[in-house]
């Protein structure tokens, strides 16, 4: 919305600011962050009323669980989504075609994850929406997002896969690139949701990754960085720093709330949300294995789930006390805020390390 005052530099200078991408990006930050402040007691407290008894606890989980986290509500990726939209329509120029894919798939996610915490939060149990059913419908928003990404791309390898560390090195999959993207897309979704399950765990990391992808997709997005970089020039992909801006500054307000000892859940609504938009983001910017990276943290918490199943279907025996991993560690005598922190450390140096691809080619 207030792109368009850009437009208008030739009438009024200070609009010309609004034309600058690093300066909107840094206005989605304060908005989204203050947002979430005004209007999330507000939210808290209507959660609280509607859901009663709050997310049912894992009655197999850690024994403190029951008794610290017993009554709090979920649904808290409402408030970081609210604070994200209008956020994102304030500051992003929405009539680009990245901007726009991102932030479909974004609340399509947040749908799903809202429908999944309904049916939880009333059932009071663990089994919510049909994990089929689910997964299907992730395919079919994420697919359709890669394909207008893939159809709307004026780069040079618009359905090819780039590899860190080299600069002209491009694997062309076809249009079988849709499906890869969405595998990306509904696989990191799925991973920062099964990562969301102590105080702050999931929401610090999941800035750290919109912080580091703001940068990657302004250098992607601009002709002379990603020209000195060795980067894949996609052109409008910068305009993605604006919407990361506005998930880094709605995290922020949330964590105020969500910090231990939380007074509100993330929820499927948000994890499933911000999962699915930095795989998003990936895809348009064309750095899916560098989100491997950065976002290192939750893939380890998703194999360490599938390492779990698969480990007990074959053998009958479990590799970890409990999975996701960050249970493992509190079974082994770990404080929970000792955990959260030394996963937050995790994830600053592998953004660290993902951020080193940029000039490492």
């Amino acid at each position: 919305m207030l792109y368009v005052l850009g437009e208008l530099s030739d009438r009024l200078f200070l609009f010309n600011l609004f034309r600058y991408q690093s300066f909107r990006t840094g206005g989605a930050i304060l908005t989204a962050l203050a947002f979430v402040f005004m209007f999330g007691p507000a939210i808290i407290a209507t959660l609280k009323v509607k859901q009663g008894k709050g997310q049912p606890i894992r009655e197999d989980g850690p024994a403190s669980h029951l008794i610290t986290k017993k009554g709090t509500p979920t649904m808290g990726g409402l408030m970081i989504l609210s604070g994200f939209l209008f956020s994102t329509l304030l500051w992003a120029n929405l009539s680009n075609v990245y901007v726009l894919a991102v932030t479909a798939v974004t609340l399509g996610f947040g749908a799903i994850g809202f429908w999944d915490d309904y049916l939880k939060v009333t059932k009071q149990s663990h089994k919510g929406f049909s994990g089929k059913q689910r997964l299907a419908l992730e395919f079919v928003i994420a697919g359709a997002a890669v394909l207008v990404m893939v159809w709307m791309n004026r780069g040079a390898h618009p359905t090819a896969l780039a590899f860190p560390f080299f600069k002209d090195f491009f694997l062309d999959l076809g249009w079988f690139f849709i499906v890869f993207g969405a595998f990306v897309i509904v696989s990191f979704g799925n991973a920062v949701n099964l990562t969301d399950g102590l105080d702050g765990l999931a929401i610090v990391p999941v800035m750290i990754a919109a912080a580091t992808f703001a940068a990657i997709a302004y250098l992607t997005g601009r002709v002379d960085y990603s020209t000195y970089l060795g980067l894949n020039h996609v052109p409008g992909a910068g305009e993605l720093s604006v919407v990361l801006g506005a998930v880094v500054g709605a995290g922020l307000g949330f964590l105020w709330f969500n910090a231990p000892p939380a007074a509100i859940f993330m929820g499927d609504t948000g994890s499933l949300a911000l999962g699915g938009l930095l795989g998003s983001v990936s895809v348009a910017v064309k750095h899916e294995i560098v989100l491997g990276i950065v976002g290192g943290l939750f893939v380890l918490e998703a194999m360490s789930v599938i390492i779990q199943v698969a480990s007990f279907k074959l053998t009958g025996k479990r590799v970890f006390k409990m999975a996701p991993i960050h249970h493992h560690f509190e079974q082994l005598g770990w404080k929970e805020p000792q955990v959260v922190i030394r996963f937050w450390i995790i994830a600053v140096v592998l953004a660290l390390i993902g951020l080193s691809t940029l000039k490492l080619r």
